[in-house]
């Protein structure tokens, strides 16, 4: 089972925890479950409650401001929705638009999740000179998007209200 999203009580992004610590936190008060799993419950001798996907603080936090999420592997993976950039079809691997041999660096817009067989093709050249087209650019998530695409936001559904309030 996926960790718990936890939202600041001003409904932004903070982190992400065990299911079991965020039932810890509803059961102390201390938040409230914005969103649960639709078909799981959490039975005890005394509490039955939905399993929370979701939660929100009742009290804000202060946090440090983040200008960007860390750059890795699996998150360019996950941004591409371990979709290959050049094909469309699954991707196991990541490559570097500007292969690293040409000084291509380890970061958001210079990677891009690819099957093995284009990241074999392409190899160390630029897709110019490997005649292959991205499908799309890469670009950069702010550290909310990493979160959210991490937990598989997807699975939320259509836009949660929640997500909604954040967003306007």
């Amino acid at each position: 089972m996926r960790d718990t999203l936890v939202l600041n009580a001003s409904f932004e992004p903070l982190s992400t925890v065990t299911l079991n610590r965020a039932v810890v936190l509803v059961l102390q008060d201390k938040a409230v479950v914005e969103q649960a799993h639709p078909e799981l419950r959490l039975r005890g001798a005394q509490v039955d409650i939905p399993a929370p996907r979701v939660i929100r603080l009742c009290r804000y936090v202060r946090v440090p401001f983040r200008r960007q999420a860390p750059w890795s592997r699996r998150g360019v993976l996950v941004r591409d929705r371990h979709r290959c950039a050049y094909c469309g079809r699954r991707a196991t691997t990541v490559d570097h638009v500007l292969p690293r041999s040409q000084g291509g660096q380890d970061t958001w817009l210079n990677t891009v999740a690819a099957c093995a067989e284009d990241n074999h093709r392409k190899a160390n050249r630029t897709p110019e000179e490997a005649g292959m087209a991205l499908l799309r650019e890469p670009f950069e998530p702010t550290p909310a998007d990493a979160m959210l695409l991490a937990l598989g936001a997807e699975e939320l559904g259509a836009l949660p209200e929640w997500l909604a309030r954040d967003a306007a």
